[in-house]
């Protein structure tokens, strides 16, 4: 008797921790809830970031011009001065988080340059259309690195590739690869046929939650504004994280970087199915929040600013 009342207040005590542990009980909401965005003592990636792009299957002119643009548009503070803002200003956001360091010295923060230092295409998919990220990934990143320990590879697909765990609560990611030799590399996944409905929006109607105001893509193709917007928001998270002991809000497992606290907001008076307040082109009528290189327009995820606490667009 005595051993069934020690397993009861056991299973008893397991069922309230299970019940008011983050995990099971509410999830981060990033309209209301406030991060505490912090050092957890690993590096920032700084200077010049060289990235090593593979664009696995068929993407599209389409797909690469404008992520190229986007890539162009982080360290571009030309064009005219009264197309405001702008995607440098975005960017500088990001830059911010370098004044936190334990190193950091006073004044405004250095320059991170982002610059595409390599590019592969794999049209034909010579590893499939389903790609695992223990095995296939790998494989991508040797082959587009060769060896060089200075580059942060990126995996764009194509509309028919699957990759794993794409879909499921993220469009983008920015993951490690396995040791002992770990390295930090992005992957950013097509919206435009698997699921439209999760990472397209809101340049197409949200599969779940609140049915909000569907946007324009800027420039004029879903899956390459939207897969922007995820590439953005990796590239955020990697740069202030790369090592998964940078700046980071621990919820549950998962680590909610600069842009992953500020997931869905894109402008002021953003909510649950409305991405916020942005611009739009008389001439086209898409739906734009910062100009970049050659006027080029942009729909940028928001970023956490450390000095007043709130998620930024500019």
């Amino acid at each position: 008797m005595g051993s069934l009342i020690r397993l009861f207040g056991l299973a008893l005590s397991i069922t309230m921790l299970i019940m008011f542990s983050p995990v099971a009980g509410h999830n981060y909401d990033p309209y209301t809830d406030k991060p505490e965005m912090t050092s957890h003592g690993g590096q920032m990636l700084t200077g010049t970031i060289n990235l090593a792009i593979v664009w696995y299957g068929n993407c599209g002119k389409k797909i690469k011009k404008t992520m190229r643009n986007f890539i162009k548009s982080l360290d571009f503070a030309g064009g005219r001065p009264r197309l405001q803002p702008k995607v440098v200003s975005w960017w500088e956001m990001v830059e911010s988080y370098q004044s936190l360091m334990p190193e950091a010295k006073p004044g405004k923060p250095p320059k991170i340059y982002v610059k595409v230092a390599k590019e592969l295409s794999e049209k034909t998919c010579t590893l499939g259309k389903v790609l695992i990220l223990q095995h296939h990934i790998q494989k991508l990143i040797d082959h587009v690195t060769q060896g060089d320990p200075n580059v942060i590879p990126v995996i764009v697909t194509a509309r028919d590739v699957t990759i794993q765990g794409v879909c499921h609560g993220r469009c983008a990611d920015h993951l490690l690869t396995e040791p002992p030799n770990s390295r930090p590399f992005i992957i950013v996944g097509n919206p435009e046929v698997e699921c439209p409905g999760e990472c397209g929006w809101p340049f197409h109607a949200a599969e779940f939650g609140p049915k909000g105001p569907v946007l324009k893509p800027p420039n004029g193709d879903m899956a390459a504004d939207a897969m922007v917007v995820s590439f953005a928001s990796a590239l955020a998270d990697t740069v202030t994280n790369p090592m998964r002991d940078g700046f980071f809000h621990s919820f549950y497992a998962d680590q909610l970087g600069p842009s992953g606290v500020c997931k869905g907001i894109f402008g002021r008076g953003a909510a649950p199915g409305n991405p916020g307040q942005v611009q739009s082109d008389p001439r086209t009528g898409g739906n734009f929040n910062a100009y970049g290189f050659k006027n080029k327009r942009f729909l940028l995820p928001a970023v956490w600013n450390t000095k007043n606490g709130t998620c930024w667009t500019g």
